[in-house]
């Protein structure tokens, strides 16, 4: 029992350490604000492979790599995964270096509902009602600002549905995070090696326009990217899904904070009714998903402690 409190704590920790530091991600993507967001994703992807291959190699984990390449259907479910996630990465990085951190904390607290309406829409998984309930205080919420601004709020909803497709491709494909992320970034790396160099043959690439700590700030996204998604990996095998679910939320509040106290961005009465029915709507989601709504409460408090 020691033991097993022992690894639960020490998955928490780790779960609080990898949404921290992607809720902290603003800060070093504004360090980076110089540079246009298609060069620092292309310098993401690059590093980011190089780092992860580092790692597969220094662990003896190729044949796993080599696996994959066996599937067709891996190899198409990886492809969607990258397209999915550098889409991903862009639209964060641009949103964030344009001032718009508090509409990027939006779409991760949005994303998780998205995730479960794909689930019932592409693998016909079904929902109770307080999750029914959970959605349409979600969509009132995204409706307010909407209708009070005139305008889609297309930052959040971009991230969180090419986030959500980026969940449900990984579905198809049973690899753990860092082969995973290997296959991703290998599958984009010649398009980001062959951008980089592009822009360096025309000029108008970084050497010798940005200095040397821009610099190996850019080098070391490739350590940001994989590490906490490391962290993440570990965390969440030694803990229950329902405390999973819980932390996820740490990272978009560090982001909603940062971008009004930090960078003041605008968060007015308006946005305040929004969050508030989102807020609300991910609450009832997470007590219905841990069981405390809802006819399944002992169903699923005895699966979360079965995994404890």
């Amino acid at each position: 029992m020691d033991e097993e409190r022992r690894s639960a704590k020490q998955g928490i920790g780790l779960l609080i350490a990898c949404y921290s530091a992607w809720g902290l991600l603003p800060l070093y993507w504004k360090f980076l604000a110089n540079i246009p967001s298609d060069q620092i994703l292309a310098h993401r992807i690059f590093w980011s492979f190089l780092f992860v291959t580092v790692l597969i190699f220094a662990q003896g984990r190729w044949p796993e790599i080599k696996a994959v390449f066996r599937s067709k259907k891996n190899i198409l479910a990886l492809f969607l995964c990258s397209l999915f996630i550098s889409s991903n990465w862009y639209i964060y990085i641009w949103a964030v270096n344009h001032g718009h951190i508090v509409e990027t904390s939006l779409g991760y607290y949005i994303n998780p509902l998205l995730s479960v309406a794909l689930g019932i829409i592409v693998l016909r998984e079904r929902l109770t009602f307080w999750q029914i309930v959970s959605f349409s205080l979600a969509a009132i919420g995204v409706t307010v600002l909407t209708v009070e601004y005139g305008k889609f709020p297309w930052i959040g909803l971009s991230l969180a549905t090419t986030f959500a497709v980026y969940g449900l491709a990984k579905k198809l494909v049973k690899v753990d995070s860092l082969t995973g992320l290997t296959m991703e970034t290998f599958m984009a790396m010649p398009f980001a090696l062959a951008y980089i160099l592009y822009v360096e043959i025309n000029g108008t690439g970084l050497v010798g326009n940005i200095s040397w700590l821009e610099f190996f700030v850019l080098l070391c996204s490739g350590v940001v990217t994989a590490l906490p998604l490391l962290w993440f990996a570990r965390g969440a095998k030694a803990v229950a899904m329902s405390t999973v679910g819980f932390f996820q939320y740490l990272s978009p509040t560090i982001q909603l904070f940062l971008g009004i106290f930090v960078y003041h961005e605008t968060f007015s009465y308006v946005h305040a009714i929004s969050f508030s029915f989102i807020w609300l709507g991910l609450l009832l989601y997470t007590l219905s998903f841990t069981g405390l709504l809802g006819s399944k409460r002992k169903t699923v408090a005895a699966k979360a402690q079965k995994t404890l």
